[in-house]
């Protein structure tokens, strides 16, 4: 079986995952790379890249085309409107949700003790409004490439400190020294740290690859998913949503910000799992509390800038 990725290291290395995995199956794939748009155009930030899936559109098309048979993705880069022949026929186990602080000097330990006006990398936009929130005087930078060149960008200088994602460093095997950021105060994004596997519905390589999915991941993901769709308005929007299952139900957290983090709605509920459709639900809530508001000043913010 062909399996379709992007490029990037990082991408490589989750596909290589699934490859092993399947291999242990007893399932034998190659390889495909193949170069997105948001691979293309590394010089902008991610919010002025027009349309949704910058970086699954290619591969979308290459599935379709049925000249790869399935596809490796990181989960919060899956648009929630998708082709209706492309299913997500596994979902991983999770690995850390979290986002993690690294900081040029060593000695800082919290986004406290960084210096009033210190330049923070991120290419998200809740990360940017999320560091807002916690510290307004930030200046809050557009951070793009692969994970070694956000690490080499702060080796070099251009940055005080950076945000990432905790999963991406532990799956290349990276220890540099770095501070969790509280999932409390910095809620992650919805599918943060989820690797899954997408197929043509019906086919054989959907039934083999089905074997790695993960009940509670798929869960805790589907529901982030739902709030995440109810809500709307893509990458350009400051929103962050985690599920955690627990015992037949999941708790989330789910939040809706202004860019500058100055106003934001919240909600922290217990879902059953069995009553999944309640993540909608809360989706439609948060858009009533003022959610609405904040997701069309976003727009209109990122959209003059």
């Amino acid at each position: 079986m062909i399996v379709g990725t992007r490029g990037s290291p990082l991408a490589l290395r989750q596909t290589q995952i699934v490859q092993e995995r399947l291999k242990d199956l007893g399932i034998q794939t190659q390889m495909c790379r193949v170069k997105t748009s948001g691979d293309v155009f590394l010089d902008k930030p991610l919010h002025q890249l027009t349309g949704f899936g910058v970086f699954v559109a290619e591969i979308d098309e290459r599935m379709l085309s049925g000249k790869i048979d399935l596809a490796v993705h990181s989960m919060k880069d899956l648009p929630t409107k998708r082709p209706e022949e492309l299913i997500i026929s596994a979902v991983l186990k999770r690995d850390s949700p979290y986002d993690v602080l690294l900081c040029r000097e060593k000695s800082v330990k919290s986004i406290e003790e960084l210096d009033q006006g210190a330049r923070v990398g991120t290419s998200s936009m809740r990360r940017m409004a999320q560091l807002l929130r916690a510290r307004p005087d930030l200046n809050i930078l557009s951070l793009r490439g692969n994970l070694q060149t956000r690490l080499g960008k702060l080796e070099r200088g251009d940055y005080d400190a950076v945000v990432l994602a905790e999963a991406g460093l532990e799956r290349m095997g990276y220890h540099p020294d770095y501070v969790r950021l509280d999932g409390e105060r910095f809620v992650p994004s919805a599918n943060q740290g989820t690797i899954v596997v997408v197929a043509k519905a019906g086919s054989e390589a959907e039934a083999c690859s089905r074997a790695l999915d993960d009940a509670h991941t798929r869960s805790e993901t589907m529901i982030e998913r739902k709030i995440m769709e109810t809500v709307g308005g893509g990458c350009v929007v400051p929103m962050a949503v985690h599920a955690l299952v627990q015992k037949g139900e999941a708790r989330v957290l789910a939040e809706v910000l202004s860019p500058d983090g100055k106003r934001f709605v919240r909600l922290d509920e217990r879902i059953s799992l069995v009553q999944d459709h309640l993540a909608v639900d809360m989706g439609e809530r948060l858009m009533r509390m003022g959610g609405r508001e904040l997701v069309d000043e976003a727009v209109r913010f990122f959209g003059n800038r």
